[in-house]
C-alpha cells in the first residue's frame, strides 16, 4: 500500500468516518472528534480537512464551530460580514477557521501590507507574546476603523483573531494531517488486520488502551489469538487466515530482553512443557506470573 497511490473519495472510507468508527484513525479519534463526526459527515477530502481544524481550541472558544455546522446542516444561511469577505470565507461558508483566513481579512479589510500581515502571523503563533499580540490586534483596529468598517464588524474580526491566537490552525496543516487521517481510515476499511496490529504494535499511543483496541478489532470480524510463549513473537502479527496472534510486548511485567531469550531458545527447539520453558528461558518467577496472568486474563 502506498500513501501516494490510495484511491481518492474511496465511499467506504467516508462511511466509516461518518458513522464515527474512528477508534485507532489518526486525529479523528477523540470523543469530541466522533461526536462531530456524524453532524459533520465528511464526503470528500475538503470536509475532512475542515473536520481536522474545527475541534482545536480557537474555533471552540471563538464560537466559529457551532455556526459552520450550523450552516452545513441548512440550519443557518450563509452570511457574510462584509461583501468583500465573501471570496475569502466562501470555502468555510463565511466562517473563518484557518490562519491563512485571518492574514487575508487583514489585507483586504485593514489593508495590512504582506509585512503586516506576516507579523499579526507571527503575534498568532502559538508561542506568541502577550505584548506583540495586543499590538498587533490594536493596529488591525485602527486600521479598520481608519478604512471605514463598521464597529461591530470590526468586533467580530477582532474576537476572531482572539480566537486564533488560542490556536491558529494554518490550512496547510489541516491538508497534511487530513491526508493522514484519510489514509488511516481507508487502512481500518481494506486492511483491516494490518491496521490493528499496527496500532498494537506502536504502543502507548493515541487515546485507547490495547484492551480497547483489541475489542474494536474483533467488531469488525478479526479473529484474536491469545499471547502464547509457544506461538507469539515479540510484536503482534497477521496469520495467513487473517487473524491476529497476540504479541509479547504486551505482557506488562515482561521486558524485551526476557522475551528475547524466549524467543531464542524457542528458535533452537520447540519447547516441550511448561517445566521445559521455565528451565531453558531463564525467565524469573514474575516475568512466568506476567506471562499466565496474561493469557488467564485474555481466557476471560
Amino acid at each position: 500500500v502506498d500513501l501516494a497511490q490510495l484511491p481518492k473519495d474511496d465511499p467506504d472510507t467516508y462511511a466509516l468516518m461518518q458513522r464515527a468508527d474512528t477508534i485507532g484513525v489518526f486525529q479523528i479519534e477523540s470523543r469530541a472528534q466522533m461526536a462531530t463526526l456524524p453532524r459533520m459527515k465528511p464526503a470528500c477530502f475538503y470536509d475532512l480537512v475542515i473536520e481536522v481544524a474545527i475541534i482545536r481550541p480557537g474555533p471552540i472558544q471563538g464560537d466559529l464551530a457551532h455556526p459552520y455546522l450550523r450552516r452545513r446542516s441548512g440550519l443557518e444561511s450563509v452570511t457574510y460580514l462584509d461583501p468583500r469577505l465573501e471570496p475569502i470565507l466562501q470555502r468555510t461558508l463565511g466562517v473563518p477557521l484557518f490562519q491563512e483566513q485571518m492574514l487575508e481579512i487583514a489585507m483586504v479589510m485593514a489593508d495590512f501590507s504582506g509585512d503586516e500581515a506576516e507579523n499579526l502571523r507571527k503575534a498568532l503563533s502559538f508561542h506568541r507574546s502577550d505584548e506583540k499580540m495586543a499590538l498587533a490586534t490594536a493596529k488591525l483596529r485602527e486600521s479598520m476603523a481608519r478604512k471605514g468598517v463598521a464597529a461591530n464588524v470590526i468586533e467580530s474580526i477582532a474576537k476572531a483573531v482572539g480566537s486564533f491566537a488560542l490556536y491558529g490552525f494554518p490550512e496547510s496543516h489541516a491538508i497534511s494531517f487530513a491526508l493522514l487521517a484519510y489514509a488511516s481510515a481507508y487502512l481500518k476499511v481494506h486492511r483491516t488486520p494490518e491496521f490493528f496490529a499496527a496500532l498494537l504494535n506502536n504502543q502507548p499511543m493515541g487515546f485507547y488502551a490495547p484492551a480497547t483496541v483489541v475489542q474494536d478489532a474483533k467488531n469488525h470480524g478479526v479473529a484474536v489469538r491469545p499471547v502464547c510463549a509457544a506461538r507469539s513473537d515479540w510484536e503482534t502479527r497477521v496469520e495467513s487466515d487473517g487473524s491476529l496472534r497476540l504479541g509479547l510486548s504486551l505482557v506488562q511485567g515482561l521486558t524485551a530482553s526476557q522475551a528475547a531469550r524466549l524467543l531464542q531458545e524457542r528458535t533452537r527447539k520447540p519447547f516441550a512443557s511448561l517445566d521445559d520453558l521455565k528451565s531453558r528461558s531463564s525467565l524469573g518467577p514474575e516475568a512466568l506470573r506476567a506471562l499466565a496472568n496474561m493469557v488467564v486474563n485474555r481466557a476471560h
